[in-house]
């Protein structure tokens, strides 16, 4: 794309946006995003880091095999697929085993240019990174034509140094040099005049693009983001519902359409099909355990909601008195048609459609039994309550262990017990524990059977829709108490992995159930202890 005012989407929720605590995503779960955000449209996915375990590798791999190759149904090329590498051959050797498989492939390599950075962490002095910057540039153009280089903290580096980092970069091959404002520091004004500074003293940058990668520390992202459009970056890097390390990234759908909505000002462009925005972002919301704040912008449960009076007259007398954007414009579409009891799989197959979900014949049939299940309780389903079963049934993780039944007694009387009946590669096993409360004696069963030690670090429950009959969604985040720990290619420091799991049904007790064994299953996976438990076995009666 020659054009000068298209911006370039640089999806990085994959990589940066896993790196959220407990936002970690298995192979097969990163494939699904990726294949959502080449639905989107972005122009280039951030597929991972391919050093920072087999497993991340193996992912990257998976999708610039199937994702980078996959001709997208408007007529545009395959997104370019990037592996993210530190500056040292062996990260960028492992990087390119990666990514090589796709159409178009990127190697993303980065190093620390602030004077905090090179002192403390990298301990070298400028010269030297000068020197390593030109190197590792050049040593991953052997590779890859397409070559992206990232000056890390460059909001708190000198810019003079920067336009002398950049320009070696430049000269030893790279093809997008981007702008990390690491740790959300600068501000919009502080942020635009170092991009434009870029853009006029350093050699060779008219011959590459200029990027932009905002953290959201002091609730600047997206408009430090534009603040670089306006002066002059034509690449983009961000994040579905601005998920990642500490306080997250720009948010995708913020810049998109402020972009679009706000073009006069702008006056550039994107590839993003809009209407599949509020598809990916409860994908990725669902995938990663992380739910979007109902007040968010552009996808929050309020993002088109008007309760003040003032606002429900203007709004029936004129959509633009209140709304800057049309819900159908990121993919919210409002259907008259009512769902019960008596509705077919045609009438469901017809609402997952409207709400941007194709489903096969075998998914729509695993929906189409929850919807029934679920009619039988509440006389009318709403949107909400079929994307909350189709995130329940679509998005769970490989089930080592799976769960048959659950009882549970509490109150002021008898102390809380819970029985659970789960069905795992042993056979089925039943146990029965006394708790401080329901869901407390309902995990302490589950741990019994399934014999693994975790810490607990977030339980969260909320009502999807109104109303007594509404269903429950639940999340949780736990940590394998011993095991399971990794070292961060980004600090060396080890830490602890963290895993979500979710859940929803009209009952919140079967709903916490089965995020907590969503979030079992994950850890198991990741281990290699996955196996099919879809047979019935013997029963195995546990005290």
């Amino acid at each position: 794309m020659n054009d000068p005012n298209y911006v370039r989407i640089f999806d990085t929720t994959l990589r940066d946006g896993e790196q959220s605590p407990g936002a970690t995503l298995s192979s097969d779960e990163k494939l699904q995003i990726a294949h959502a955000l080449a639905d989107l449209g972005v122009d280039i996915m951030e597929a991972g880091f391919p050093a920072a375990s087999p497993d991340d590798l193996e992912a990257v791999r998976r999708i610039a095999v199937e994702v980078g190759n996959r001709e997208r149904e408007d007529g545009r090329h395959p997104p370019t697929i990037c592996g993210l590498a530190r500056a040292v051959k062996s990260d960028i050797d492992k990087c390119w085993e990666a990514i090589q498989g796709a159409k178009h492939p990127r190697i993303h390599t980065f190093l620390a240019t602030s004077p905090i950075h090179m002192k403390y962490k990298l301990q070298l002095d400028p010269e030297e990174v000068v020197e390593q910057v030109r190197e590792m540039v050049a040593y991953a153009k052997t590779y890859c034509d397409d070559v992206e280089f990232s000056p890390e903290d460059a909001g708190r580096s000198n810019p003079e140094f920067l336009y002398l980092v950049l320009g070696e970069a430049i000269k030893a091959g790279a093809t997008t040099i981007n702008i990390p404002d690491t740790v959300g520091y600068t501000t919009p004004e502080e942020f635009g005049a170092l991009i434009k500074g870029i853009k006029q003293h350093t050699p060779g940058v008219d011959d590459v693009i200029i990027s932009v990668h905002c953290h959201d520390d002091l609730g600047l992202a997206t408009a430090n983001t534009l603040a670089g459009v306006q002066n002059g970056a034509r690449q983009v890097e961000v994040t579905i519902n601005g998920i990642g390390e500490r306080a997250g990234n720009t948010s995708l759908e913020e810049v998109v359409m402020a972009l679009k909505t706000r073009n006069p000002v702008y006056g550039t462009d994107t590839g993003i099909d809009t209407t599949q925005i509020t598809k990916a972002s409860r994908m990725v919301s669902s995938l990663t355990g992380m739910a979007v704040q109902p007040n968010k912008a552009i996808v929050g449960a309020n993002a088109f909601a008007h309760e003040a009076g003032i606002h429900q007259d203007g709004m029936l007398k004129h959509e633009e008195t209140y709304e800057i954007m049309r819900p159908e414009t990121v993919g919210l579409n409002k259907s008259e048609l009512v769902l019960g009891k008596h509705s077919g799989r045609h009438a469901l197959r017809v609402r997952m459609r409207e709400l941007g979900y194709e489903l096969d014949t075998d998914s729509l049939q695993e929906v189409f039994e929850r919807f029934k299940e679920l009619a039988d309780k509440k006389k009318v389903i709403t949107n909400a309550d079929l994307l909350a079963l189709m995130k329940d049934e679509l998005y769970q993780p490989q089930e080592v262990y799976a769960l048959l039944d659950l009882q549970v007694t509490c109150g002021t009387v008898n102390m809380p017990m819970a029985s659970v009946r789960l069905r795992g590669p042993d056979g089925v096993a039943t146990a029965a524990t006394i708790g401080t409360g329901p869901i407390d004696a309902c995990y302490k069963a589950i741990d019994t059977i399934v014999q693994l030690p975790t810490a607990l670090l977030e339980y969260t429950v909320r009502s999807i829709t109104d109303g007594i009959d509404a269903i429950g969604e639940v999340f949780v985040r736990v940590v394998p108490e011993q095991a399971f720990m990794r070292k961060s290619p980004q600090t060396g420091f080890d830490m602890p992995r963290q895993f979500s799991g979710h859940g929803a049904e009209t009952d919140i007790v079967v709903a916490s159930a089965k995020a907590y064994l969503s979030a079992l299953n994950k850890i198991l996976v990741s281990e290699g202890m996955g196996e099919d438990v879809s047979q019935e076995e013997p029963e195995v009666v546990m005290a």
